[in-house]
């Protein structure tokens, strides 16, 4: 790199950021009164598909148009009679005012819209459920190869000795295979918090 000096890029090509755009971006904690299971769908939603929960929530709640339609069905009274607890959420900026507009709009309260957002995960969580089940019984039919790999190595072994390549390749398979195993069943290990909630 030499030390001459860069030069702009033609600001009428790029749109430039806007400081207001950046501000929107900031993080902030709020709190919110939600019930345990919104809480939890959150955050078995965010560890199961690896998202961060700032994500998740920023995603759910600036979507304006769907955080309308909730506020058109909000049921007052089915809100206020749910078992509700404290929990502050990182958020951002643009998140917390999208939400507040639209609270204010509608007259609903932001809690029940980010509620009721919230719910929006629950099919997500009964398809991964779904896969869930469908990936455990892989792995069973996993562990049974498996098993037979392993039966298939040590015939190798008794007829044809350690030095053959032939032995030499099956052992090599057999590790990797059991490797991938292994793998499979931390990932499912992972996902048993999605099966009980």
């Amino acid at each position: 790199m030499n030390n001459k000096k860069t030069r702009p890029v033609e600001s009428q090509r790029l749109r430039q950021p806007e400081a207001q755009d950046l501000r929107g971006r900031q993080s902030v904690r709020a709190t919110f009164k939600l019930s345990s299971r919104a809480i939890e769908a959150l955050s078995i939603v965010a560890v199961h598909l690896g998202i961060k929960q700032k994500s998740l929530f920023d995603h759910l709640i600036e979507d304006a148009q769907s955080l309308t339609l909730i506020a058109k069905d909000v049921e007052a009274e089915d809100f206020r009679a749910l078992q509700r607890v404290q929990k502050t959420f990182v958020i951002s900026r643009r998140t917390l005012n999208c939400l507040e507009d639209i609270a204010r709009q509608s007259s609903t309260p932001r809690d029940a819209l980010v509620e009721y957002s919230i719910q929006r995960l629950l099919p997500v969580i009964e398809r991964e459920r779904e896969k869930h089940r469908r990936r455990k019984s892989l792995l069973e039919e996993l562990r049974n190869q498996a098993k037979r790999g392993r039966h298939l190595l040590a015939q190798a072994r008794a007829q044809l000795g350690e030095e053959d390549p032939v032995t030499g390749w099956l052992e090599a398979a057999v590790a990797n295979f059991e490797e991938t195993c292994r793998g499979i069943e931390l990932f499912v290990e992972k996902g048993e918090i999605i099966e009980a909630f």
